[in-house]
C-alpha cells in the first residue's frame, strides 16, 4: 500500500475543528498491520492529531517499529484481543476525547471531524456508519450479510438503532466510556460498547463515514463464521441485563416447547398403544414447569429493570436541576459586587 492516505474529503486546513486536536487521543489497536499502520498514523498526524497511541498485540512483523517512525506512541498490550487492548489503553489516555480506529487502512482519517462534531454538541459516543459510503469491494458478501444480521439482532434484542454497531471507527468522551464495565476480550468489544450504551443511556449517535477495501498486502484477523457466531452469542448473553424478558422468556419458551413436544409423544403412545412412559412424562412436566418459571422470572426481571431505569432518570433530573440552581445562585452572588456597608448610588451620583 502507498504511504499516502487518499482522502475523499477536504484537506485539514479547510475543515471546521469541532474539538481541538490536542484534546484528542487517536487509539489504534493493531496486530500484524505493518503494510498499513504507517499510512494510518501519518494520516491523522498530518491533520493535526499528533497524539496517536498504537496498542499492539505483540505483532510478528514491523508494526511497532513503523508506528514509532511515523511519530506514534507505541505500547505492547499485556494480554491478547482487541477488547483487552482497548481497556488497557484507556488507562493510559489523559485527553478528554478518544478516537478509536482500526489500523488496517480501511478508514479515512479525514472523517475524524465528522465523528468529533457530535461530541462537541453533547453526545458521549459516536459510531461511524460504514454503509453510508462503502466501496463495492470493501466487504465480502458473507461479511455484509453477517453485519446486517448482527445489526438486526441488536435492534430486536436491545432496542438500539445504531446502524453499524461493528464499525471499527468511533469517537467518545473518555470519561463516559471509562464508566462502562467493559469485559470483552476480542472483536466483541464493539458489540459490548453498543449494548452498554443502551443499558446505561449513554448519549450515542451515528455519523456517516467512508469505508475502503483492505489493501492486498494486508490480511484480516477476523474469521467471519467463528467471530460472527461469538458476536451473536454475546448479543444474546448481554440481554439478561438489558432485556431480561427476551432473555429468560426465550429460554422459557424453548423449555415449554420441548416439554410439550415430549408430552405430546407420551400422550400419543398412551392413546394408540396403551404404553406409558413414566420417565418421559416426568421430563415433559419438568420442562413445562421450568419454562413457565423462567417466563415468570423474565417478567419480574423486566419490571425491576424498568423501575431501575426510571429511578436513574429521576436522579439524573434532580442532579441536573441542582446543578442549574447552583450555577444560577453563584451567578446572582457574583453579580452583586457592592462592598458591605456601601450605599447604592446611581450613575448621576457617581458623576
Amino acid at each position: 500500500m502507498s504511504d499516502e492516505v487518499v482522502s475523499r474529503h477536504r484537506p485539514a486546513a479547510d475543515v471546521d475543528r469541532p474539538v481541538p486536536p490536542e484534546s484528542v487521543c487517536v487509539l489504534v489497536p493493531t496486530l500484524d498491520e505493518a503494510p498499513t499502520i504507517g499510512a494510518v498514523v501519518s494520516g491523522f498526524r498530518d491533520r493535526g492529531y499528533t497524539n496517536v497511541l498504537v496498542v499492539d498485540g505483540d505483532s510478528d512483523d514491523d508494526t511497532r517499529e513503523i508506528a514509532r517512525e511515523r511519530g506514534a506512541r507505541v505500547m505492547t498490550q499485556s494480554g491478547s484481543g482487541k477488547g483487552q487492548a482497548v481497556r488497557e489503553a484507556l488507562e493510559e489516555v489523559e485527553t478528554p476525547y478518544v478516537v478509536l480506529v482500526d489500523g488496517d487502512g480501511t478508514y479515512d482519517p479525514a472523517d475524524v471531524e465528522a465523528l468529533l462534531a457530535p461530541l462537541s454538541a453533547g453526545y458521549d459516543h459516536v459510531i461511524g456508519n460504514r454503509f453510508a459510503d462503502m466501496d463495492d469491494d470493501a466487504m465480502a458478501r458473507l461479511n455484509g450479510v453477517g453485519n446486517r444480521l448482527v445489526n438486526g439482532a441488536f435492534r430486536f434484542i436491545h432496542g438500539g438503532e445504531y446502524a453499524d454497531i461493528l464499525s471499527g471507527y468511533r469517537a467518545f468522551r473518555t470519561e463516559a466510556i471509562r464508566r462502562l464495565p467493559l469485559s470483552a476480550e476480542g472483536f466483541t468489544i464493539e458489540t459490548e460498547l453498543a449494548v452498554e450504551c443502551v443499558k446505561r443511556d449513554v448519549e450515542t449517535t451515528v455519523a456517516p463515514i467512508s469505508y475502503s477495501a483492505r489493501p492486498d498486502a494486508s490480511e484480516t484477523n477476523l474469521h467471519p463464521i467463528r467471530d460472527g457466531g461469538t458476536i451473536l452469542l454475546t448479543l444474546y448473553s448481554l440481554a439478561k441485563t438489558t432485556n431480561p424478558l427476551f432473555y429468560f422468556g426465550s429460554l422459557g419458551a424453548a423449555s415449554v416447547a420441548g416439554g410439550a413436544a415430549v408430552a405430546t409423544y407420551v400422550l400419543w403412545e398412551w392413546l394408540r398403544y396403551s404404553e406409558g412412559h413414566e420417565i418421559m412424562a416426568v421430563v415433559a412436566a419438568s420442562g413445562i414447569l421450568l419454562g413457565v418459571q423462567l417466563l415468570m422470572f423474565g417478567v419480574l426481571s423486566d419490571m425491576i429493570v424498568a423501575l431501575h431505569r426510571e429511578q436513574r432518570h429521576r436522579l439524573e433530573r434532580i442532579t441536573r436541576r441542582s446543578s442549574r440552581e447552583e450555577v444560577s445562585g453563584s451567578g446572582e452572588r457574583g453579580g452583586d459586587r457592592r462592598e458591605p456597608g456601601r450605599p447604592e448610588c446611581s450613575a448621576d451620583d457617581e458623576r
